[in-house]
């Protein structure tokens, strides 16, 4: 019987930790402890910062796709609308060739644009969802692939150079990208918990049909978490773009995956319902140590997709272990 109760015991503790708050947390502390020793650099002041410059757009953009993830939808057109915000602010904005070149108002008009353009194909893909009945994952699909084929053919695959250097700023100075980050996630963290927005959010994610009995303006609120999805992936753009001080139509091509996997990582779920900023954060967070590491030991791009997409399935499967057990203690 003492055997059969410590079993129990034990396998209670476990459920507890896979749904704790901070399992990811703890996940990012014991890799660090694993790896630093045998990877040069990685425990580094410097590799540090570096890890948190590059953490700071791919966070910003994940949120965005934490609230659509929340109401039981996809986002994967956040990649195009990245590279699309990227050439039209430059467009607006650089030195050379730029509709508002050299005049004090290209820097917040072009981050205007940006933004606005976010949010417009957000829209589009949020009213195509609701309005047409149409599956998250073919809209953004198709957004994903035309807004990017877009993005190519206006520059013909052209990188902008010449950006002013106050817009650089936004991205390139990690204190200034932090506050940005920060505010955005603080932001994000006061709708989910705060507001009856976020509420809504959560009862779409568990049961959007039960939702809309209730009372919830479910094709409202799905459009929003696309539009807010759009935004953030702009005001991503902004900050990937300062850091390359290039705008170019395939900025942010290669995240896709992180960004998912890093939602899925902190324990937002892929069945809608569940998730939390702090999630995400731990999420990103966990992602980019093992991409730097990888990095750093000089491994192979098929290496680190490799890696990486064992990350993402391994996550997946946790997602599905925690899901479960919430079913259970229900």
């Amino acid at each position: 019987m003492s055997g059969v109760a410590t079993d129990r015991s034990w396998r209670t503790t476990a459920a507890r930790a896979l749904c704790s708050d901070y399992f990811v947390l703890w996940l990012c502390v014991v890799y660090v402890a694993a790896v630093a020793p045998f990877t040069p650099g990685f425990a580094s002041l410097d590799n540090a910062t570096n890890i948190l410059a590059t953490l700071l757009p791919l966070f910003v953009v994940a949120l965005g796709q934490t609230l659509v993830l929340i109401a039981g939808g996809i986002d994967l057109s956040i990649t195009s609308i990245i590279g699309l915000c990227s050439i039209t602010g430059a467009m607006v904005m650089n030195d050379e060739t730029g509709w508002l070149a050299h005049s004090p108002l290209a820097v917040p008009a072009a981050i205007a644009v940006m933004l606005a353009l976010g949010g417009l194909v957000g829209a589009f893909n949020g009213v195509a969802i609701t309005r047409f009945r149409m599956p998250p994952f073919i809209v953004t699909l198709a957004a994903m692939m035309a807004f990017s084929g877009l993005a190519v053919w206006l520059t013909q695959s052209k990188a902008i150079n010449q950006l002013p250097a106050a817009f650089n700023a936004l991205g390139g100075r990690t204190a200034i990208a932090l506050g940005i980050a920060c505010a955005a996630g603080v932001g994000v963290h006061v709708m989910l918990s705060r507001s009856l927005f976020g509420r809504w959010l959560y009862a779409i994610g568990h049961n959007a049909r039960t939702a809309h009995v209730s009372g919830v303006p479910v094709a409202g609120v799905v459009i929003s978490a696309y539009v807010c999805s759009g935004v953030l992936a702009a005001l991503a753009a902004i900050l990937y773009t300062g850091q390359t001080e290039t705008g170019s139509p395939v900025l942010g091509q290669r995240i896709l995956l992180d960004v998912i996997g890093a939602t899925v990582i902190g324990g937002t779920s892929l069945f809608g319902g569940k998730g939390k900023v702090l999630w995400t954060l731990f999420g990103v967070l966990f992602l980019k140590l093992v991409d730097n590491s990888l990095n750093l030991l000089n491994l192979s791009i098929f290496t680190l997709t490799i890696v990486k997409g064992a990350v993402i399935l391994l996550a997946a499967l946790l997602d599905s272990l925690r899901t479960r057990l919430a079913g259970s203690h229900a």
